[in-house]
């Protein structure tokens, strides 16, 4: 019989690279008695959410805020700004990356997947490079989007997103750019404006830190253009309505208030200790566990450093040993959870997650976990990754925090 009510002593080391632990101060405010979602204390909920995803995404453009996974988000960002049989770019960097791709030929739109084949593939980038050579190659204008994902959870690699609106231009494209931060927003460095986005597609369980069931596509003024042009068959997701009843903080649908409570709460702490201190401390957390992952000897999922996620660290095992098999001896021997490899890599990795809800202590306590079920895996390591991790973060004090305009440490 399925146990429902497993609850061991101590908190679990919830480590995969979403959903992610929800602070208590986030429960807390979803606690709250839920309100009239037509009265104004809504409305005026509603204004401020949109203030503040859009200065999370960083744009001045509107924000679509759906009650919904971010596989919602996906098709929303697609039915809304293409027909069908339309042709897009997508580019394949890992699961996550297959999966939106494999949406959209769904939906019957043609889907062309560009990437490295096999597994290899999976631990780079999206090579921007690509894109331009295969943009040039359409004349007559075909492609209406490039699809492509920042954060690639699947693998812990972040791609460049400048360089891909770069291709782009450099290849005098009009397609629109798409971008799946699903698990990079609130986490690592984006700026939908900046980078020149069309349509950015994230969702409320990774660096927002709220539970699955809030999912978001930020705009671009070409890409409600192109929606009033868009014959895909749409209601729940269609994006005209929401942008008019939007204007006042209401929904054209019953939304899910409670969450949107705990929105708030997350906006307030993530914008009150200033993004570019979030992101720093990301970076130094993903450093601190990488240093771990080199001192024991095993290779990285991602190949370049340069696109080392601050998300998450894929890890990957010895040839010969089941990756899963010791994943389920971290969990049931200490109570951590940590995330499988998916797709064309299923076996031969895990991650590691560090985002959000997060502190120093917690990932030397992960990688303690990690570390011991590594040796009891019968995997020889080279060396102490916890003292290694311990060193990095020793050496390197948490970045201060931004009050009131103010630096504090």
């Amino acid at each position: 019989m399925l146990q429902l009510d497993f609850h061991p002593t101590g908190r679990h080391f919830l480590q995969i690279p979403g959903p992610s632990p929800v602070p208590d101060r986030i429960l807390r405010a979803m606690s709250l008695p839920t309100i009239d979602h037509r009265g104004p204390e809504f409305g005026a909920l509603g204004l401020k959410l949109m203030a503040n995803m859009k200065a999370i995404f960083k744009t001045q453009h509107p924000v679509m805020i759906y009650p919904a996974s971010g596989t919602g988000a996906w098709e929303a960002a697609l039915v809304n700004t293409l027909s069908a049989g339309d042709h897009v770019l997508m580019y394949e960097t890992g699961h996550f990356a297959s999966l939106w791709f494999k949406l959209a030929a769904r939906l019957g739109i043609k889907a062309e997947l560009l990437g490295l084949p096999g597994a290899e593939g999976w631990r780079q980038g999206v090579d921007a490079n690509k894109i331009e050579e295969r943009l040039r190659q359409d004349p007559s204008h075909s492609i209406k989007a490039v699809c492509v994902v920042h954060n690639e959870t699947s693998t812990g690699v972040t791609s460049n997103i400048a360089a891909v609106r770069r291709a782009i231009d450099n290849a005098k494209h009009p397609a629109l750019l798409m971008v799946d931060t699903i698990s990079g927003l609130a986490s690592a460095d984006y700026r939908h404006d900046e980078w020149g986005v069309d349509v950015t597609v994230s969702g409320s369980q990774k660096g927002l830190m709220l539970p699955p069931g809030m999912s978001f596509n930020a705009l671009s003024p070409k890409a409600i253009e192109a929606s009033k042009k868009s014959t895909m068959p749409k209601s729940f997701w269609a994006w005209d309505e929401m942008l008019e009843i939007n204007k006042s903080g209401y929904y054209p649908y019953t939304p899910n208030t409670n969450l949107m409570y705990g929105l708030s709460e997350a906006c307030d702490m993530i914008l009150g200790q200033g993004l570019d201190v979030v992101f720093k401390r990301h970076v130094r957390w993903g450093e601190g566990v990488r240093a771990g992952v080199r001192a024991w000897g095993l290779p990285i999922q991602c190949a370049d450093e340069a696109l080392y996620s601050p998300i998450l660290t894929g890890v990957m095992t010895p040839e010969g040993v089941d990756a899963d098999a010791v994943r389920k001896i971290i969990y049931e021997r200490f109570d951590c959870s940590l995330g499988t490899g998916l797709g064309k890599v299923k076996g031969k990795m895990f991650r590691i997650g560090h985002l959000g809800d997060c502190n120093d202590l917690t990932l030397i306590a992960a990688l303690s976990a990690c570390e011991m079920g590594l040796k009891l895996s019968g995997v020889q390591l080279n060396g102490s990754g916890v003292q290694a991790a311990m060193d990095y973060f020793s050496a390197n004090p948490v970045p201060a925090l931004i009050q009131n305009g103010r630096t504090a440490s």
